[in-house]
């Protein structure tokens, strides 16, 4: 007779197993101890990223109105993420119109608020918020990156090991519970992303949805809906866009993000089963939301975006699931799509994203099409947030 399988050992064992693979990956990818580093960016890339042409940056290096460079043997110049910055400033201070180069918040402009999300895993969420991010900040904006999901994917992306970085302190959840709660500046983490600081998720992010409901009886202030928006008022003066990766469920943490928010980006992979599943997260959402914004959350948004993730062109059936979402939903359906791409599955095999990882890396083609689509994606999200600022 076949021994009796003990469940809670046995997915014991499966979970320190998959952490003990995961952590010998890590060592193997990066040194011990060492955090990761954003890699510099080719004259090509730079300008792109600056706005000018790569004339006219070689141009301004000749002049001497920009500051040297990293320069290769060749003579080719690589940009880091902190010279771009500088440089960006340089172009803005002598720019007929100020608000040129620097296209963040000025005076009167509110703190912009995305939330990433959908019902069903899979549908890109982390990969969709990361890319925006890292594209946002290389364009100049101050970004903070807020991951409420438990399974803090984000934060992984980010080079931390949240089972080992921030096991019991030092997520956002410390900034949300309802147990003295600390300021949000204290959990926030300078990343080595320029541009980009983090608010760290982790597993006891769980303990904000057990905790809500005994303090809804309690009527404990402010109340769940609210705890997010109080925390990040301490610290938004200090950024131009705020992105939440949010957990694959409408739960408290979900829409405790969602009354914080000025912007929604609902991700969804065009097939009809994924199709089904949103439009139970839409009536979910529309009935629970009603229930917060009766009990007084603002649920005025700047913009409500579909994007179309994981697209694959050439499918017949995807297509079809498109046209229809189009005619559905009409402008609220973003004219870019991102593309199914295996140079962005392969970046994440060294927890990389494709704005992290060199063109050499990949085939030539397939890099390009992915960085395009990801480009035309994030800068039509970039077009919303100005016209949101009036622009």
């Amino acid at each position: 007779m076949a021994e009796p399988i003990h469940i809670n050992a046995r997915v014991r064992e499966n979970a320190e197993a998959i952490s003990a693979a995961l952590e010998d990956h890590m060592l193997k990818v990066f040194a011990p101890d060492a955090r990761k580093e954003l890699r510099r960016f080719s004259a090509g890339e730079a300008a792109e990223l600056l706005g000018i042409s790569p004339s006219f940056l070689r141009k301004l290096h000749f002049e001497n109105r920009v500051p040297e460079v990293h320069t290769t043997p060749g003579g080719r110049r690589h940009y880091s993420g902190e010279d771009l910055q500088e440089i960006r400033k340089i172009l803005d201070n002598t720019a007929k119109t100020k608000g040129t180069y620097l296209r963040g918040r000025r005076e009167g402009d509110k703190v912009q608020v995305l939330s990433f999300l959908n019902f069903k895993g899979g549908s890109g969420k982390t990969t969709s918020s990361i890319h925006t991010a890292q594209r946002l900040a290389l364009k100049g904006y101050r970004v903070l990156a807020v991951d409420i999901d438990p399974q803090a994917s984000l934060t992984t992306l980010f080079g931390y090991r949240p089972e080992y970085d921030f096991l019991h302190s030092g997520t956002i959840y410390d900034a949300i519970r309802y147990d003295d709660p600390v300021p949000m500046s204290q959990i926030i983490q300078k990343t080595y992303f320029t541009g980009i600081d983090l608010a760290p998720g982790g597993l006891i992010l769980q303990e904000f949805e057990h905790e809500t409901p005994q303090a809804l009886m309690a009527n404990m202030q402010p109340p769940f809906f609210a705890r997010m928006a109080a925390a990040l008022q301490e610290v938004e003066a200090e950024y131009d866009v705020i992105i939440f990766d949010c957990p694959p469920q409408l739960g408290y943490l979900t829409m405790s993000a969602l009354c914080a928010s000025t912007g929604v980006l609902i991700t969804i992979v065009p097939n009809m089963l994924d199709i089904a599943s949103m439009a139970q997260f839409l009536q979910m959402s529309a009935d629970l939301l009603d229930v917060v914004s009766n009990a007084g959350a603002s649920m005025e948004f700047d913009f409500l975006r579909f994007l179309i993730n994981r697209y694959e062109p050439n499918d017949g059936p995807q297509q079809q699931v498109v046209a229809f979402l189009r005619q559905l939903f009409g402008e609220e359906v973003m004219v870019s799509s991102m593309l199914k791409s295996t140079a962005i599955s392969d970046a994440g095999l060294t927890t990389q994203t494709l704005y992290e990882v060199d063109r050499s890396q990949f085939h030539r083609n397939t890099y390009d099409r992915a960085i395009d689509s990801l480009n035309q994606v994030n800068d039509e999200v970039e077009s919303l947030i100005q016209k949101a600022w009036g622009r």
